[in-house]
């Protein structure tokens, strides 16, 4: 696309507030990878000014009456230990962390609307019960799953128990060896299908589960009623002689038109140019043209080249797990990420084995202040003020000047891509194989080596930010604000 074009559709994805304020998932099935890995893409989108917390959790132990407070007054039997987790946060959103835990359970989401009544409706009738369940779902998740499939059916388990809010969502809940999209509908209906290990699966804002089968267990999974409530709402016939199909019967209409965004990133996976037929691009999942890696997927995350962009000045990370079965989770589950816009920023390797995450990836909190809902609801006088001894700060400022001029940065942006992730993939066998031979007889010095080199690495990549921020901005003539001296 030239460079004129390419700048006109990023200005204009800014002004569609449906688009830009969205989210966008890829998420590719083991056999559909080059290294046999699980890979989940996800792009984190939203308005406003923002800052994003990056942080380590470790295991936390409650007392036999503890209990988990939700955000809007319901409560939840907490459990005696809950797992660790490498956590992104966004604070002041509900629906917008990233997380994963020691287990490679990692989980994100996207806004997908449903065909619903309103909050107040769903009160009354009993279908959202004390206050329901929105924030906590994913925290959740990865404090109490080992895998994948139990996270989907703890997830299933609150949706049930206390509704859904606020529309609908479609949240990616993975491992090392599998991934589903958990679509769940505002109230107590959710439906979830796991991706073929053989197809790559695009998430954008739209409800992509279609036609279900709830016989085979290993592939689907639904509230035990979600067919049922349906026939009562008079959303499916059961006459009409077709197979139940969630997205037609919940999806918020209409339900039928391929989503652009899907139709770009399913041309990227297939290598394909041409629009697909209407019936193919509304399929589940497709098959790679080759297989994928974690550069491929995000390639796919910075696409500026469609009709609407997938990465815009809106997006706060870009995200790929790497989530490998042939190693000790805390070395074969990688959390690589970028700080603010993946077309602007560098990407850094993230793993789970790693103890801490440096100081300049967060706002100074504690443990317990940085979990609880007060603080991420209510974020401290300062949270959102520019400091540029911040890695987010940093990476957002040099978007920010990429943007005044994309057509002449943009270039200086991929080399310096290039050449540092590149080194960086290059390496990446090597510090895994120093990392595993430290596993066998010293776990403790793999997570220290691991915390180090992720530190370091991280260190470089906001380095390289400075370098091209002082690129790209203006020196300004000595004295040249200076007051002149009166004669």
């Amino acid at each position: 696309m030239p460079t004129r074009l390419l700048l006109i559709a990023i200005l204009t994805a800014c002004c569609l507030p449906s688009r830009a304020w969205a989210c966008y998932a890829v998420i590719v099935g083991r056999e559909a990878s080059i290294d046999g890995s699980v890979l989940v893409g996800h792009n984190e989108q939203n308005g406003g000014r923002r800052i994003l917390n990056f942080r380590r959790i470790p295991r936390r132990q409650f007392r036999e009456d503890a209990v988990v407070q939700l955000h809007r007054g319901g409560r939840l039997e907490q459990v005696p230990e809950t797992w660790s987790y490498l956590w992104s946060e966004n604070p002041g959103l509900e629906f917008s962390d990233a997380y994963i835990n020691e287990w490679g359970v990692s989980i994100v989401s996207d806004s997908c609307r449903t065909r619903e009544d309103d909050y107040a409706a769903l009160v009354a009738r009993g279908e959202i019960r004390n206050g329901g369940i929105g924030y906590m779902l994913r925290r959740l998740v990865v404090e109490r799953a080992k895998n994948a499939r139990e996270g989907v059916r703890l997830a299933g388990q609150l949706v049930e128990r206390f509704g859904y809010v606020f529309s609908g969502r479609s949240y990616v809940i993975a491992d090392a060896r599998e991934a589903w999209v958990f679509a769940a509908v505002e109230g107590r209906r959710w439906a979830a299908q796991r991706v073929p290990d053989d197809r790559v699966v695009i998430l954008p804002n739209v409800h992509i589960i279609g036609e279900t089968d709830f016989s085979d267990a290993t592939n689907f999974l639904a509230a035990p009623d979600l067919i049922d409530y349906a026939v009562r709402r008079g959303w499916f016939d059961p006459d009409g002689g077709e197979p139940f199909n969630f997205r037609k019967a919940y999806g918020a209409r209409p339900v039928d038109q391929p989503d652009p965004r899907r139709l770009r990133g399913r041309q990227l996976v297939m290598g394909r140019d041409a629009a697909e037929s209407s019936n193919d691009s509304l399929s589940f999942g497709v098959e790679p043209e080759k297989k994928m890696t974690v550069e491929a997927v995000l390639e796919i995350l910075r696409d500026t080249g469609g009709s609407v962009p997938l990465c815009t000045p809106v997006t706060q990370e870009g995200t790929v797990f790497q989530l490998r079965a042939d190693m000790p989770v805390p070395v074969g589950c990688v959390y690589w990420r970028t700080t603010a816009a993946p077309y602007t920023s560098l990407l850094t390797p993230w793993y789970v084995g790693v103890t801490s995450t440096p100081s300049h990836y967060s706002r100074p909190a504690t443990i317990e202040q940085a979990v609880s809902l007060d603080h991420h609801f209510q974020p401290p006088m300062g949270t959102f003020d520019s400091d540029s001894t911040l890695a987010w700060w940093k990476f957002k400022r040099l978007q920010d000047l990429v943007c005044e001029d994309f057509g002449n940065r943009a270039a200086n942006v991929r080399a310096a891509q290039a050449a540092f992730e590149g080194e960086l993939f290059e390496r990446q066998p090597a510090v895994e194989r120093k990392a595993l031979e430290l596993w066998r007889t010293d776990r403790d010095g793999a997570r220290r080596y691991l915390t180090e080199y992720c530190a370091d690495t991280a260190a470089q990549a906001c380095r390289e930010a400075d370098r091209m921020t002082a690129q790209f901005t203006p020196v300004r003539r000595k004295n040249a604000d200076a007051p002149k001296a009166s004669k």
